[in-house]
Order: structure tokens, then sequence, then C-alpha cells
């Protein structure tokens, strides 16, 4: 079975060696992993800051890039909210292009849940030392129900849990939003911080670049140097 790996805009660009920590997960499981090169961006930025036309083009070139895998793996689930669910409003005009959306629909996992509910992986126990507590991303778990799925993960490797205060609260992210509203998005991952800090846990683990770089950003820019801040493929592929 051929797996298409949407890399996502930020893992390119600021962490890519995640992108290899995922592609080690998936081709573990007996998949094969295929990385269009020509995949760009998937559309939410432009999406949410109200240009559909960009929008609708960047939908368009990712859906003729991936619709010929038998799955579309993300890891990142703003990104694959934005395509499970908001094409579906970006091609409502188009009889064509919603007959092949809703064929590619059914076929977009994000990463978490790929692993537990289409490739069952069965993990053995790694090297990962320490509690970890983990954040909730906001369309992951809003858009996907990405829920269970990177516990139960991560339960499997061994990894002790310690759930933080508020775990499914935003961390003020939000993608253009962090800079339209910046001081309520400061205040929003304060508060996100200060529950990492009182979990006791020396990393948090998530499944979401943006909620990545913005939690380690202010965390780091408050003095804390101490607490990893991690993507989920990192740990389960031993990459830490």
């Amino acid at each position: 079975m051929r797996v298409g790996l949407f890399v996502t805009c930020l893992i390119d660009l600021m962490r890519p060696e995640i992108g290899f920590s995922v592609i080690k997960l998936i081709e573990r499981a007996g998949f094969e992993v295929i990385v269009p090169p020509a995949q760009t961006c998937c559309g939410q930025p432009a999406y949410n800051s109200g240009e559909r036309g960009l929008a609708r083009d960047l939908a368009e070139k990712t859906l003729r890039e991936f619709e010929q895998f038998d799955y579309i793996v993300v890891p990142s689930g703003s990104c694959g909210g934005m395509i499970r669910v908001h094409y579906g409003d970006l091609f409502g005009d188009d009889p064509d292009m919603m007959s092949r959306f809703g064929r590619l629909r059914p076929k977009v996992f994000e990463l978490t849940d790929f692993l537990v509910n289409v490739a069952r992986v069965e993990l053995a126990p790694g090297e990962f030392s320490g509690p970890v507590t983990y954040h909730d991303s906001c369309s992951g778990l809003r858009e996907l129900g990405v829920k269970t799925q990177p516990r139960a993960l991560l339960a499997q490797a061994g990894v002790a849990l310690t759930e933080m205060k508020d775990c499914e609260h935003c961390c003020g992210f939000g993608g253009t939003f962090a800079v339209k509203y910046g001081d309520i998005s400061t205040a929003i991952v304060d508060e996100k911080c200060a529950n990492i800090g009182a979990s006791g846990a020396g990393a948090v683990v998530l499944g979401d670049l943006g909620c990545m770089l913005n939690i380690e950003g202010r965390l780091r820019r408050t003095g804390d140097t101490a607490t990893r801040v991690l993507h989920i493929a990192q740990v389960l592929a031993g990459d830490v």
C-alpha cells in the first residue's frame, strides 16, 4: 500500500527531522512512503485570511498530487483538518471537484490516527525516559477527533504520561491569529506554559508543529531552557 506523505510547510522549513521520523514510523508499519516533491501549502493560511481564490488553487494542487495514493498521512492536525474538513467548502460549487474530493477525503489521516486505526501498529517499549505531558492541538482534537490515539501510542512505547491541567485548551498560536492578536496569543500561551510546568513533566509532546513552535518559543523567551518540546513522531520513532 502506498502512502502519500503531506509533509506540511512548517516541518519542511523549520523541523525537517520530524518528517524523517514520520517516514520511519510509516515504513516500519509496512507501507511504502512517497513524498511528492512539488507539494507546497495545504491552503490553510489563505483560507483563514479570507483569500478563497488562492486557497482553492492550493487545494486543487494538493488534490492533483495526492489523489493517486492509497492513503494520505499528515503529521499535523491543522493541515489534516484543512484538507479533510474545509476542502469541501472550497469545492462546494464544482460537482467534478467535489466528486474527486469525495474519493480523496476518506484516505486522509492525521499521523497517530493512521498508526492506530489503519496500520494498527504494536510498538515495542522504547528508551525514552521520564514523564511527559501531552498538548491536544485544536484542529486535531476538534476537527479530526484525535485524542486517544497519541496516548495509546505513548503507552505502547512505554512513555509515562502525566496529564496537565486544561490539556485541550488552545496554545494561542492559531496560525495568523498569533500575528494579528499578539497580546491575546501571548496570554494564552503563558497559561499553557504554566500548566506544562505545573505538571512536573520534563517534556511536552504534541502533534502539530504550529503549537510546537509557539510553545517552545514562549518557554525559551521566558527563561525555561530545560523543558523539551517534542513532536510525537520523534518520541515514537526513538529520535530523541
